[in-house]
């Protein structure tokens, strides 16, 4: 059977919940098509973030990672097709922490592409009637953070990854 690991991010700023987190804790140890689910919930800071994450990965040894995050500025659903080689946060994260135009792996490559198929993913949601659109950039902040930085992590492995945002009406 199938792995699959859902890491969400936690509460933001003074946010008592993250709708998305909350989405995904119902999906925790159920079995999907197939598949089963495991859920991480991943600090909103930039150092601990990607850490969560590869702790969950080695823990869980899935084949597909989705992290995910939520932007209360988008009206649809965005499979992210790039993650950027930069954290360039215009707001603190959690710790207080706020790079300007730093790299996240020094000797990285620009960029990462996802290795799912989020074109298929896209489709199937919009045949569901919910808004979802591919997105070409997941910013600067915590979700590109992660985003890149799983995807370093998993650059000579099977694993599929891909981060999802998810949006507040």
């Amino acid at each position: 059977m199938k792995k699959v690991l859902i890491a969400g991010f936690d509460v933001f700023g003074d946010n008592p919940l993250n709708p998305a987190l909350e989405a995904i804790k119902l999906l925790e140890s159920q079995q999907l098509e197939g598949a089963e689910i495991r859920v991480c919930k991943v600090p909103v800071t930039r150092y601990e973030s990607i850490d969560t994450v590869i702790s969950a990965i080695e823990a869980h040894k899935p084949d597909v990672v989705l992290t995910v995050g939520l932007a209360a500025g988008r009206s649809a659903i965005t499979p992210e097709r790039v993650a950027i080689n930069i954290d360039d946060f215009r707001i603190a994260d959690n710790k207080g922490n706020q790079p300007i135009d730093v790299q996240i792996v020094s000797d990285g490559p620009d960029a990462y592409f996802s290795t799912l198929p989020i074109k298929a993913i896209t489709q199937r949601v919009q045949e569901r009637g919910i808004p979802c659109q591919v997105s070409n950039s997941a910013g600067t902040f915590v979700c590109n953070h992660l985003f890149y930085g799983v995807q370093h992590y998993l650059r000579n492995s099977h694993i599929k990854h891909g981060f999802i945002i998810s949006f507040i009406t």
